[in-house]
């Protein structure tokens, strides 16, 4: 297994501040500090725009006034998918989430009205804290690293205690059997991405319908929880979530699972040793923290879960590789990532045949 994003010691580097905006990005200034104006009259004057140079798939600026740092994050210009770049369900899930014990940045408004800059946008604070982009955080003392993780732990575990009616978002998405409308959606998407018959994926598309396990539940669920999605405190706690682009009502073990696949696909994670002396969580000690804090129980269908986010992850890299194929993805990255398809696939299937044959 090999995931692109699970460890990026130079991601700070590559991804990390920001640039000048590109051309096709930029907007008039004039109507932005129109609506500033209107929605946030306290901000002052804007004194400079610049653009995060981090690869999300909504353009993020950041916005400097005479008042306030600020971050102004937008849906892309031209022709969209209706469901992609939901900037709106980023702003409605981080406001509804603003008095809980998850940590979100404050937002100061949603701007739907695409006369002002072009596309839909929303505008929040920005955190000066720190980004991390290495799992092994080298760079760190070994009681820092045991802050690190610890705190990420604690964010997602209050994270899925949210009462998510309670905060306003009983109509973020569908309750109940999260997990077979998964499959049936990365299913279908595989099958019209398909470029090449792989048994692998043919037989875990029989075997996830017929084995889903029988505890369903409902929380808000991130969907892409991960290190570089976290802004730090110099404490080493999580000032705040980032890149909700993906959350939705969802089941909370399966996104806690999808957050611990670094522990199967980083060489030195897996290695129990290396973790213990380099003040880093075994993915069982990790669990262990979670469980404490939920009162789940993640022991019986854990490699389930597991199966199950390996396959999403190849469901995604094959629409990639459809792409590829259809002439819309012709980059060597793209065709690089497609290929991991078939060993994702694989390897999940083999998680199948050790646990359940």
């Amino acid at each position: 297994m090999n995931d692109a994003n699970a460890n990026n010691p130079d991601g700070n580097v590559i991804f990390s501040g920001t640039k000048e905006v590109a051309e096709n990005l930029k907007f008039d200034q004039s109507r932005l500090q129109e609506w500033l104006g209107d929605s946030l009259p306290s901000a002052g004057k804007i004194i400079d725009v610049a653009q995060f140079k981090g690869g999300q798939s909504n353009p993020t600026y950041k916005i400097i006034t005479e008042q306030k740092e600020l971050v102004l994050r937008r849906k892309p210009p031209g022709i969209l998918l209706p469901s992609a770049h939901a900037v709106d369900r980023e702003y409605k899930v981080m406001t509804a989430l603003k008095d809980t014990a998850v940590p979100v940045p404050q937002t100061y408004g949603l701007c739907e009205d695409e006369d002002v800059i072009g596309t839909s946008f929303f505008v929040m604070d920005f955190l000066d804290g720190d980004i991390y982009w290495d799992l092994l955080l080298e760079d760190k003392s070994l009681e820092e690293r045991k802050a690190i993780y610890k705190s990420k732990n604690q964010v997602i575990a209050e994270l899925h205690k949210v009462d998510y009616t309670a905060v306003g978002l009983g109509d973020y998405g569908k309750p109940g059997n999260y997990i077979a409308r998964q499959v049936s959606r990365w299913t279908k998407q595989y099958l019209a991405s398909e470029t090449e018959t792989i048994l692998a994926m043919n037989n875990l598309i029989d075997w996830l319908p017929a084995n889903i396990p029988d505890e369903d539940e409902t929380s808000i669920v991130h969907g892409d929880y991960r290190l570089d999605n976290m802004v730090f405190g110099k404490d080493n706690r999580v000032m705040g979530v980032l890149d909700w682009e993906l959350s939705t009502l969802g089941h909370p073990i399966a996104d806690f699972n999808y957050h611990c696949m670094s522990w199967r696909n980083i060489p030195q994670l897996a290695d129990e040793k290396f973790c213990q002396e380099n003040g880093i969580p075994t993915e069982q000690e990790y669990r262990n923290m979670y469980s404490e804090s939920t009162g789940k129980n993640l022991d019986e269908h854990w490699e389930f879960y597991s199966i199950f986010n390996i396959f999403k992850l190849a469901g995604i890299l094959q629409g990639i590789m459809g792409r590829v194929r259809d002439g819309t993805a012709a980059s060597k990255h793209a065709e690089d990532r497609g290929k991991q398809v078939v060993p994702l696939a694989e390897a999940a299937w083999s998680l199948v045949e050790q646990n359940y044959k």
